[in-house]
């Protein structure tokens, strides 16, 4: 069970004076409270896409095994509590990436999807192109967190993301990055512990 540093207990009773998120379903409230904590961004409060249905069926799938699959090792080593997969530096990856033309992160999630198969929890923090090319393939994900951080690509790749109808967590607009992707997938995996209650 994870502890609750008094400092955090703090910055989350600041953060709730300053944006009242009572509206949103348990789910999307847990998630939009931890990146807001994690980026100290109030705007996230307006610009987060959430779906209360597609993160319980996000959150069932964790809780059920199903693999993480992450587009670049930053967005792996925030994400607590779980393992994860990411091939962005797996040596398959550059030579498909230098075979194909595509970022590594696009390659690397073309990799994945051969071996991982459906049902997984697909993480994008820091590459559009990544989930562009996941748009493209037919792995009928879990849930898709896509909040890739940029001025190419990101805001487009997002709202490609909601577009498509896949259960998915985003945002409008360029920010995003691998912190904020980290902090919206340790929502889903520590909510309904203890020290997640205790918030309130």
């Amino acid at each position: 069970m994870r502890r609750i540093h008094p400092i955090e207990t703090e910055s989350y009773r600041i953060l709730r004076e300053l944006v009242d998120l009572s509206h949103l379903g348990p789910l999307s409230r847990a998630v939009a409270e931890r990146v807001i904590h994690a980026s100290a961004d109030l705007e996230y409060a307006q610009s987060l896409v959430l779906d209360e249905t597609s993160l319980e069926g996000g959150t069932e799938a964790l809780r059920q095994g199903a693999p993480v699959v992450t587009d670049v090792g930053m967005v792996a080593a925030g994400v607590t509590g779980r393992e994860t997969l990411c091939y962005v530096s797996d040596p398959r990856t550059r030579a498909l990436s230098e075979r194909l033309g595509i970022t590594r992160s696009a390659a690397g999630f073309r990799l994945a999807a051969g071996e991982v198969g459906t049902g997984a929890v697909w993480v994008v923090g820091n590459a559009p192109t990544a989930l562009f090319e996941l748009l493209g393939l037919h792995v009928a994900p879990a849930l898709v967190v896509g909040l890739p951080v940029g001025f190419v690509g990101a805001a487009e790749s997002k709202a490609a993301l909601v577009a498509s109808g896949l259960p998915a967590l985003a945002n409008r607009g360029p920010k995003g990055g691998s912190a904020v992707a980290a902090a919206a997938m340790n929502a889903l995996i520590y909510y309904g512990e203890e020290w997640n209650e205790a918030r309130g």
